[in-house]
């Protein structure tokens, strides 16, 4: 146990000695605990900020989907995770698909994933989507050719007539890079609180790296559309990803707000 000096104690005057002196008695580093001090009061205002637009998404009974797509251990859980913290569960759904059953693979491909979508007033996220057909199907040979090309052809048609039905769709990719992610995947590993998180497939993410980027690359061209773009967040750390995505999600709904107040002026002129 640290012992305490009661004079040098009785000289704190401000906070900033308090940090001071911890620091000299090799209890803190000041630059790690100043970036921890800074991520967790940005989180808190961004996670305020967010609270806000969902009010505002129930109270007029908005429809909102966030699609989050990324690369194995990128963070998609984690970032969801602090998304959801403080917002009001009950207008708040998390849709996490298994692989589809033998019924739902008899169905059109988007079948299962209609269901999922909000209702007035409520905000949807889905960690993966239908986009498991743009990227983890093909690489793992989980639909074939002829299945990949008929879904690239209909998303596009698919999001369109869900924008144009009212819903605000907000698509996000989390990317890292190789090395990082071979060292996430080993840290998964070895703890065995998240050792749940490795599954069969993420185990080959490394030697399928190539793959991968071939299918990310055509997923951005052929299915990011003005109407319903691709927000890549491109971070190894995933404090500063978290961050960004909270941003990218804020200003999204904010532009749609905007764009829906710049409608209804230029229709009352």
């Amino acid at each position: 146990m640290a012992e305490y000096d009661l004079r040098e104690l009785q000289k704190i005057r401000q906070n900033k000695d308090v940090l001071d002196y911890l620091e000299q008695q090799g209890i803190i580093e000041i630059e790690k605990f100043n970036d921890v001090y800074d991520y967790e009061k940005n989180l808190y205002d961004l996670q305020v900020s967010l609270l806000k637009l969902q009010y505002d998404i129930i109270e007029k009974g908005k429809r909102v989907v966030i699609i989050f797509e990324g690369r194995d251990a990128a963070g998609k859980g984690g970032t969801i995770g602090r998304l959801i913290e403080h917002l009001n569960p009950k207008k708040l759904r998390v849709v996490a698909l298994p692989k589809p059953t033998e019924e739902e693979n008899g169905q059109w491909y988007f079948q299962r994933y209609i269901k999922h979508l909000p209702n007035a007033g409520e905000l949807v996220i889905f960690d993966r989507s239908w986009y498991n057909r743009a990227v983890v199907e093909p690489v793992f040979g989980f639909c074939n050719k002829e299945q990949h090309e008929l879904f690239m052809e209909q998303v596009p048609a698919f999001e369109k007539q869900l924008i144009d039905d009212g819903i605000i769709l907000i698509k996000l990719f989390l990317s890292i890079d190789k090395e990082e992610q071979a060292e996430r995947l080993k840290e998964r590993r070895e703890d065995i609180l998240r050792q749940w998180k490795v599954g069969s497939l993420d185990e080959q993410a490394q030697e399928k790296w190539d793959t991968y980027t071939g299918y990310i690359e055509r997923l951005f061209t052929d299915t990011g559309t003005k109407k319903s773009p691709w927000f890549e967040i491109s971070k190894n750390n995933k404090k500063k990803a978290r961050l960004a995505a909270f941003r990218v999600i804020i200003n999204a709904l904010a532009d749609k707000e905007q764009e829906q107040l710049d409608s209804f002026i230029t229709k009352h002129n």
